[in-house]
């Protein structure tokens, strides 16, 4: 585990953009955990793609928002995956709060997720805008919610499929929901030891709504300058002595192709 102090001197000011996070979760698996997810944001927010960017965390690869430093999805060297995702109506920064983006880096300092949940709970919520947080590991998977009312609520997320958005997790009122979980549930589970990910790659670059809006969509795509601009898979191994496999696309799904980020 990271020391608390170090956690505090990292909080910065970058906001969440992941927008769509899929987990798959088989604590009994030879890979007990898969991840996918697409980042959909404003196309001129600087940012890097995944990698060892923070000297004194090198342990974690995650992406890098240039405007202030935080990340928005990461995995870290002893198998803990983090992510966040902001709630409705909650998309950018706001005066006197604190980044959402310094969170998945928070819950990285730490070598269990189960640890890393009991410390952002802990967190004050006044302190950010509202947001989703999802961290996991091989054994345990766990869902922090903060909706604006005065409290972080942390819930286990049982094993099995997981779709998450702006709502909470598999919420049938979400429309991108409704449509996309039923695929993923019924797609063929990636084979990261064959570097089979295709499934779910189509799934990812699928542009798709049943509502006509493309906000709806896995793979948005608008007239303007908001939409997915890249895209993640992870993938954790049962062995803790075998490193997690990273792919990363750095742009939109189905447009560029998922590459393997750094060791």
């Amino acid at each position: 585990m990271r020391r608390a102090e170090r956690a505090t001197r990292h909080r910065v000011a970058s906001f969440d953009p992941l927008c769509t996070l899929v987990l798959l979760h088989r604590p009994d698996h030879a890979w007990p955990l898969l991840v996918a997810a697409n980042r959909d944001e404003l196309a001129h927010r600087a940012s890097r793609p995944p990698a060892r960017h923070w000297p004194d965390r090198p342990e974690v690869r995650a992406g890098l928002d240039l405007v202030a430093g935080g990340s928005w999805l990461g995995v870290n060297d002893w198998g803990v995956i983090a992510a966040v995702l902001n709630r409705m109506g909650t998309l950018g920064p706001e005066a006197g709060k604190r980044s959402r983006g310094e969170l998945v880096l928070e819950a990285l300092d730490h070598a269990e997720a189960a640890a890393a949940a009991a410390a952002l709970a802990d967190l004050d919520p006044r302190a950010y805008r509202p947001f989703n947080l999802v961290v996991a590991d091989r054994e345990e998977a766990f869902f922090l919610c903060h909706a604006g009312d005065g409290a972080i609520r942390v819930a286990r997320l049982p094993p099995g499929l997981t779709m998450l958005t702006a709502h909470g997790p598999n919420d049938p009122a979400c429309a991108r929901i409704r449509r996309y979980r039923p695929l993923f549930a019924t797609s063929a589970p990636p084979d990261p030891e064959r570097g089979d990910w295709s499934d779910w790659q189509l799934l990812l670059a699928s542009r798709a709504s049943a509502t006509g809006d493309p906000r709806d969509a896995l793979c948005i795509v608008t007239e303007g300058p908001y939409g997915t601009v890249s895209s993640s898979l992870i993938a954790l191994p049962a062995r803790p002595d075998r490193g997690a496999v990273f792919l990363h696309a750095e742009g939109r799904p189905g447009e560029v192709p998922y590459l393997p980020v750094p060791p």
